[in-house]
C-alpha cells in the first residue's frame, strides 16, 4: 500500500508542478543536482545570496536529505517582476532524494560561490533484495 501511495504522489507530482516557494515559510527552493559515481552521491545546489554559517544539512530520512539556509538579502516577488502576487523570502529549504544507500555520517560539505556541494559516501557491503 505505500508503495502505492508512494507512486501516486510521484505521478501527481510530476502531472502538477509545485511552485518551488512557500510564502507561509518564506521560503525558497533552490535548484538541485544528484550525481550518482561508483563510490559516491555528489548533491549540489543553488544557494545565491545564503549566509554560510546559517546552512544545515539533516539527514531526514534513509533516503533523503534536507538542506536549510538563511538569505543575506531577503528576496520579494516584485523583484522578479511579479506585480500579482504578495510575498518575501529570507530562507532556502528543500528536500533532496537520495537515490542509494549512502553513510551520512562521513558526508563533507562546501559552499562556494553560492553553490552547495555535498560529498556522501556510498555503504559498501548492504544486501540487494532479488524480487
Amino acid at each position: 500500500m505505500e508503495e502505492l501511495e508512494r507512486a501516486a504522489e510521484n505521478m501527481f507530482e510530476a502531472a502538477f508542478e509545485r511552485p518551488s516557494w512557500d510564502v507561509d515559510s518564506s521560503s525558497l527552493e533552490p535548484l538541485f543536482n544528484v550525481f550518482v559515481t561508483s563510490d559516491e552521491v555528489v548533491v549540489t545546489a543553488d544557494l545565491p545570496y545564503a549566509r554560510p554559517e546559517t546552512v544545515r544539512i539533516d539527514a531526514v530520512s534513509e533516503d533523503k536529505i534536507e538542506i536549510v539556509a538563511k538569505m543575506r538579502v531577503k528576496v520579494a516577488f516584485e523583484d522578479f517582476g511579479v506585480a500579482h502576487r504578495k510575498g518575501e523570502f529570507s530562507s532556502f529549504r528543500c528536500q533532496v532524494p537520495i537515490p542509494v544507500p549512502v553513510e551520512v555520517r562521513q558526508a563533507k560539505a562546501s559552499l562556494n560561490r553560492g553553490i552547495l556541494e555535498i560529498h556522501l559516501p556510498r555503504k559498501k557491503g548492504y544486501e540487494i533484495k532479488v524480487e
